[in-house]
């Protein structure tokens, strides 16, 4: 679902990164080298509006924890520098769908027609299965 929302500016000294070693196949290489990233997002200490620090705090959202830090996992590429910046844009992404607000919905009644030809019409469902009946000789 592509939601057309604007992006939250945060500043980048609010986010903690801490370079892990990636999950999974790697060869000889993967004992290494740390390629992968965990970021860490306080909500609570951020600069960010009120209302976005309550709606994040609300979800209930694996990778936020209960004392409200956003943790995301990059590893999707090789580089440490390809999976920082993929971790920035998905915490951007975080942050941009909770900057999104639904419009309120009005609830709708159905007209008074429409409601006579829904019980006509099950009425009439009635009668085909009546008909179809087995008929009592007396």
């Amino acid at each position: 679902m592509v939601l057309n929302v604007q992006p939250v500016a945060f500043a980048l000294d609010e986010v903690e990164f801490l370079a892990i070693r990636a999950q999974g196949a790697g060869g000889q290489n993967v004992n290494k080298v740390s390629n992968a990233i965990h970021l860490r997002f306080d909500v609570a200490a951020s600069s960010l509006a009120d209302e976005i620090k309550q709606r994040i705090l609300a979800w209930s959202d694996q990778r936020i924890s209960r004392e409200g830090v956003i943790v995301i996992k990059a590893q999707r590429f090789r580089s440490l520098e390809k999976n920082r910046e993929d971790a920035i844009q998905r915490l951007h992404e975080l942050l941009a769908e909770a900057n999104h607000v639904l419009p309120h919905r009005t609830p709708t009644r159905p007209t008074r027609s429409a409601r006579r030809q829904r019980v006509d019409s099950k009425v009439q469902r009635g009668q085909v299965k009546v008909l179809r009946s087995r008929v009592l000789d007396h």
